[in-house]
């Protein structure tokens, strides 16, 4: 779940991120994404829109301490904690559409988690992960599917709704994989292939995440952005206590679960 601008400028939202979100929702996906593209000993890999780099990290785990991982996010506050939790890993802040790599720099695998459908430009970031890779080298992205088809996170959005009008979720906005596909195909990648990938989540802690997730979604609202801090953290407070009886329809003795569909997509450079 990558959180709007409004959530991320909290000053302890980059930890509550690690700690309450990474481990049990990014942590299985990135373990698939980088077994899909079957890393080998020696590969330099590049995670962009890293967050705090759980990618990156699953990443150097497989290759070793001394492999070549570089992670790059907009956010200093989230690349701060990627820096206090995995030191030995090339930490760098810049712009998808405008990768900050050295001069002829280049990489055996570029992974990009969840990050492709909040680019502004989306053809510019795939020109730029082409740029990155090596020739012949390994692309894997990932981008949720429609919350249409999340029941648990499409009956959330409805009670925020409720209270804020439609709000578009960016998380899902790039769900089509042959949308994905053709951006693909259209920057020169080959071998360009998808496949849709569903999980059950939990989490002990289902009200953290909600509280979480209902942040997500004030700070989608168009209607959000117009409010005063006070106004809006009354809506919150608010949409945090309506969504209890969702979090318990889908909660059991264990804590939450709910299932969670991903496209992945890779490619060749």
């Amino acid at each position: 779940m990558n959180l709007p601008s409004y959530a991320m400028k909290q000053a302890s939202f980059p930890e509550m991120y690690e700690r309450h979100l990474v481990g049990r929702l990014f942590q299985p996906w990135a373990e698939m994404t980088v077994e899909e593209i079957k890393l080998s000993s020696g590969d330099r890999v590049l995670d962009i829109a890293c967050g705090t780099g759980i990618v990156a990290r699953v990443a150097k785990e497989r290759l070793g301490d001394h492999a070549c991982v570089v992670g790059v996010d907009l956010s200093p506050d989230m690349l701060a904690v990627a820096r206090a939790v995995a030191p030995g890993i090339d930490w760098r802040e810049g712009s998808a559409g405008a990768l900050p790599l050295r001069e002829e720099e280049r990489f055996d695998a570029v992974v990009c988690q969840q990050g492709l459908q909040f680019f502004p430009d989306k053809p510019a970031a795939a020109a730029q992960m082409r740029r990155a890779l090596v020739h012949g080298g390994k692309l894997a992205v990932a981008t949720w599917r429609s919350d249409e088809e999340v029941p648990f996170f499409r009956e959330l959005r409805r009670v925020a709704e409720r209270h804020l009008g439609s709000i578009a979720d960016q998380r899902h906005s790039f769900g089509e994989p042959v949308l994905l596909e053709a951006l693909l195909r259209d920057t020169d990648f080959h071998e360009v292939r998808s496949k849709i990938v569903s999980r059950t989540i939990r989490f002990e802690d289902g009200a953290s995440f909600v509280r979480m997730n209902s942040m997500a979604l004030v700070g989608m609202s168009a209607a959000a952005k117009a409010m005063h801090d006070e106004e809006r953290k009354c809506v919150l407070e608010t949409i945090v206590r309506e969504s209890e009886p969702v979090l318990r329809s889908y909660s059991d003795t264990s804590g939450l679960a709910f299932q969670l569909s991903t496209n992945l997509a890779t490619a060749r450079g």
